[in-house]
């Protein structure tokens, strides 16, 4: 509940931390992924056409993404595969099966060569997880790597310890590990 009373407040900050900072709205991890905040619908228009983007995660609650964002449908319409993985905001953390549905889902893409989207409301917590995720199991790299290079390219990430319990839970689940 709380999550969804500071939904609004905490979106219209995101807008404006984008329009009058240095804070981008989304930024390419590698030449699949580019992580991100909430796509609005201007804002997916943008990213299918500029950024040839073809495939998108949402890390989100469907609450979020109520009337500001393309649905599934929509988004299939326009040419894009759509992996929808609920997690809770401010408070939540990526189960360990949608996390490793989500790298799946990455790593298929990226040997396909498509370009994903991956977001969350803000793309600093939960969609950054993932990333984190994905680049540990991809180049085999430790957390403290993963989340460096993720900060590197997005620096406004913001991890606390049930993410990074997450990451590494998620990491110790890998085989090379």
């Amino acid at each position: 509940m709380f999550a969804r009373l500071l939904f609004y407040p905490t979106l219209a900050v995101n807008c404006c931390m984008s329009k009058f900072t240095s804070r981008n709205w989304y930024d390419p991890i590698d030449e699949t992924v580019i992580l991100g905040a909430l796509p609005l619908k201007s804002i997916t228009l943008k990213l299918i056409k500029e950024e040839k983007i073809q495939a998108m995660i949402s890390m989100n609650e469907d609450y979020e993404m109520r009337y500001l964002t393309y649905t599934t449908k929509e988004l299939k319409a326009l040419g894009v595969e759509h992996l929808k993985l609920r997690t809770v905001d401010l408070t939540g953390t990526p189960t360990q099966e949608n996390l490793h549905l989500a790298v799946k889902f990455l790593l298929s893409h990226r040997q396909a060569g498509r370009r994903v989207y991956l977001h969350c409301k803000a793309g600093r917590t939960r969609s950054t997880t993932v990333a984190v995720c994905y680049l540990m199991q991809l180049h085999k790299w430790s957390p403290e790597k993963a989340t460096n290079f993720v900060k590197s390219k997005r620096p406004q990430t913001w991890l606390r310890g049930k993410q990074h319990e997450s990451i590494q839970c998620f990491y110790d689940s890998l085989k090379f590990s």
